[in-house]
């Protein structure tokens, strides 16, 4: 007779404290086989680079070392995975943490709860970071997330934890365990629930008194905000968790301000996955459907100048370059860099979405699609933002402190010059060695595009299409006004 097991699926939730579905599958008081499998999509799907699969590496390391779990890491397809697994189990259960993905993981759990189904397989599925499934609209949202980011948090005793039902190698089940080959690249976050926590104590504990101050700039903002994102977006700890810390150390702390906007923060991270859970088509086209026909046609050359960092402004080149090398780059530039691009260079926004994804560590599909249209002015809700990049050189890199490290070939110029190269004179540019080889020249004429973008923009957003599906997004992804 088979031995009968649970499985715990991990997915983006690459940790063990606080793990409802780890919690839950114990409770059983069956042996349980907790496996990651490194699908075919991380190397395929033009969303995901190496880093991220590093970090993932990272993250299941972490979880053995310190919590002495091994996670059984296999590489293919969920199916196939689940299919060689019967082989040697009676499986009584899979329990796993719902998803808000792409396309292709919610294909993929179709047909796993197919596959399932078939099996008389039961699949345990449980929300995660106050994010709910099958809503139709925000009435009574915002008290169920804060329902339950306010329940106790899980701890499980190590013993429990290794009552766990060990698989044979995976290629005498016929499939391949998973092993991460590349060198590891230390300029990005590591991977890993001891370090998020270690950073969250941080700051809580030193940082977070600067972090209205510095959550603008491109260079301060790197100590100053908390820089939990990829920690809460592959899982290695939950909203519930910093939430409930936040909420303490605020409590011993005169000023409030700093944490009270890191925490409001929080609640936008689960609103803006709770709109790509409820239309998740917006992957693939406009969530306002009346701007679809606006969108222009894609400018190859100018595509790739701004993905290679090149466009000769030099915020914008700065902040690409730094997501390149280092994954990493605040929430204004990001917002800047998807204006620039939309706005300036008039590309879609489908023509930089994937490339974005691949280049942020904290690449979270629930946040990154909503964000993008937002910033990209194609919701018909929001404030259309056109952000003028040399005032925001100017404004949050001064002393062009973030331009010097990440534009070196400019950084011996003067600060004026450093901010916009093209207003050196000929002579300047000959006493200080810059051509159109050190560092081209605008690929375009940034006050005609911006001028020209404002003027069509705004006279979309008076397009009745476009009117008639804003009273439609506003009725399912708004919380209803409160009767005083």
């Amino acid at each position: 007779m088979k031995p009968i097991v649970n499985i715990v699926w991990f997915k983006r939730d690459l940790r063990v404290s606080d793990h409802v579905a780890l919690h839950e599958a114990i409770q059983t008081d069956l042996p349980y086989i907790p496996i990651f499998i490194k699908e075919d999509f991380y190397t395929s799907d033009p969303h995901y680079d190496p880093r991220h699969l590093q970090f993932i590496w990272q993250s299941l390391k972490d979880i053995e070392l310190q919590q002495k779990l091994h996670i059984w890491r296999c590489e293919g397809s969920v199916l196939q995975t689940f299919k060689a697994l019967q082989t040697h189990y009676s499986i009584a259960g899979v329990y796993s943490h719902m998803e808000t993905g792409l396309s292709i993981t919610f294909d993929r759990d179709k047909a796993v709860k197919k596959y399932l189904q078939e099996h008389a397989i039961p699949w345990h599925e449980f929300e995660n970071n106050g994010v709910f499934r099958k809503r139709q609209n925000r009435n009574g949202w915002r008290e169920d997330w804060r329902a339950q980011i306010g329940r106790p948090i899980i701890h499980l005793d190590r013993d429990v934890l290794l009552r766990l039902a060990l698989p044979p190698a995976a290629t005498s089940l016929g499939i391949q365990e998973w092993t991460f080959k590349k060198a590891i690249n230390k300029n990005f976050q590591p991977g890993g629930s001891s370090r998020a926590q270690v950073l969250l104590k941080t700051f809580l504990e030193e940082r977070q008194g600067q972090y209205m101050q510095g959550i603008s700039k491109p260079l301060s903002s790197q100590t100053s905000c908390s820089r939990l994102s990829p920690y809460i977006a592959w899982g290695n700890i939950s909203i519930r968790q910093v939430y409930q810390a936040a909420t303490a150390r605020k409590k011993s702390i005169s000023s409030k301000r700093n944490l009270d906007a890191f925490m409001s923060r929080l609640r936008w991270q689960a609103h803006f996955i709770q709109k790509f859970e409820m239309e998740c088509a917006m992957e693939f086209r406009c969530v306002n459907r009346g701007f679809t026909k606006f969108l222009p046609p894609v400018d190859s050359a100018k595509l790739e100048a701004w993905k290679e960092g090149q466009t000769g402004v030099p915020l914008v080149d700065a902040c690409m370059r730094c997501l390149q090398k280092t994954g990493y780059i605040n929430f204004r530039m990001r917002a800047m860099l998807v204006s620039f691009a939309v706005h300036y260079l008039w590309l879609p926004w489908q023509s930089i979405s994937q490339h974005l994804a691949s280049v942020f560590l904290d690449f979270e599909p629930g946040i990154h699609y909503p964000q993008i249209q937002m910033q990209a002015g194609v919701t018909g809700i929001n404030t259309v933002r056109i952000y003028n990049p040399i005032k925001q050189s100017i404004e949050q890199d001064p002393d062009a402190s973030f331009l010097k490290v990440w534009l070196p070939e400019l950084a011996h110029l003067p600060i004026a010059f450093i901010h916009e190269p093209w207003k050196m004179s000929s002579m300047e540019r000959l006493m200080y060695s810059i051509n159109e080889h050190t560092y081209p020249a605008p690929i375009i004429d940034l006050e005609a595009a911006g001028r020209n973008a404002r003027d069509k923009v705004w006279q979309w957003q008076k397009d009745p299409a476009v009117r008639q599906e804003a009273f439609r997004i506003i009725a399912k992804h708004t919380t209803p006004a409160r009767v005083v």
